[in-house]
């Protein structure tokens, strides 16, 4: 479990998020909703450990994160970022394998152990007819699968992502949203995704967190929230919503 108490911070002289109390639990789907700006970035980079909180505290199964090592603390999360940027091209094995860093001491070298889960979890995302790809050979949704497959050989309680699909086209969104729902399931993990498509999320998560200029003005399950005073009060626009008749969840209808 993860519990945020009473968190502020931002960045230099600035104040994003206000006054944020928030529990996390250690298994099933949250999704992250808010306008741009909203500081659901910010939030999780808080989470992370990269933002020292100037009010309240964040404790990570009873314990203050402050207290973590980047070491214990990357045992714990595993973070996907909205875009990865490197010099290099590695092949998909390679990429997925430095997931494993945590486990690697100093001076030491990757062990049998660690090519054993990188190989499952590669079978597990149907990767391994591209384990020997490169990643600029790979399409925007395979990428997201390496990316993905790399956060799970961490073996964390948790994985976060921010605004992961942003770029896919919606085949590939919704495969995502369908894989990251049944690792929540059958892995039990703690998945936390910042998002901005709101039917998807309400679709696929188990729960929906509403932030608003560094708020949390709701949080609770998709048909809870996912009602016209709740949308409306969360992006200043009128909007309305319709029952789903195939996965029987609140969705918006455009006019």
């Amino acid at each position: 479990m993860i519990k945020i108490q009473g968190l502020c911070c931002g960045y230099q002289h600035t104040e994003i998020l206000h006054n944020i109390d928030l529990e996390l639990p250690a298994e099933g789907f949250t999704a992250l909703l808010g306008p741009n700006g909203a500081g659901k970035s910010t939030l999780l980079f808080a989470l992370l450990g990269y933002l020292k909180a100037t009010q309240g505290r964040i404790l990570i199964h009873d314990k203050d994160l402050n207290s973590y090592s980047k070491a214990e603390l990357a045992k714990i999360i595993a973070y996907i970022p909205q875009e990865i940027h490197s010099e290099f091209d590695y092949r998909v094995t390679d990429t997925v394998l430095m997931g494993r860093y945590p486990f690697i001491g100093l001076l030491k070298s990757y062990t049998d152990e660690d090519y054993q889960v990188v190989q499952e979890t590669l079978k597990q995302l149907d990767l391994l007819p591209f384990k020997d790809r490169f990643l600029g050979q790979l399409s925007g949704g395979e990428k997201q699968r390496v990316y993905i497959a790399r956060a799970l050989v961490q073996e964390t309680p948790y994985i976060f992502l921010d605004e992961s699909l942003s770029q896919l086209d919606i085949n590939y969104q919704l495969e995502i949203m369908r894989r990251l729902k049944k690792i929540s399931l059958e892995q039990h993990k703690g998945i936390l995704l910042i998002s901005h498509n709101l039917n998807l999320s309400a679709n696929y998560a188990d729960r929906l967190l509403f932030l608003k200029a560094g708020r949390i003005l709701n949080s609770g399950t998709p048909n809870e929230l996912m009602q016209d005073k709740y949308l409306s009060e969360l992006f200043s626009v009128p909007l309305s919503t319709s029952l789903n008749p195939l996965t029987k969840t609140y969705n918006i209808i455009y006019p």
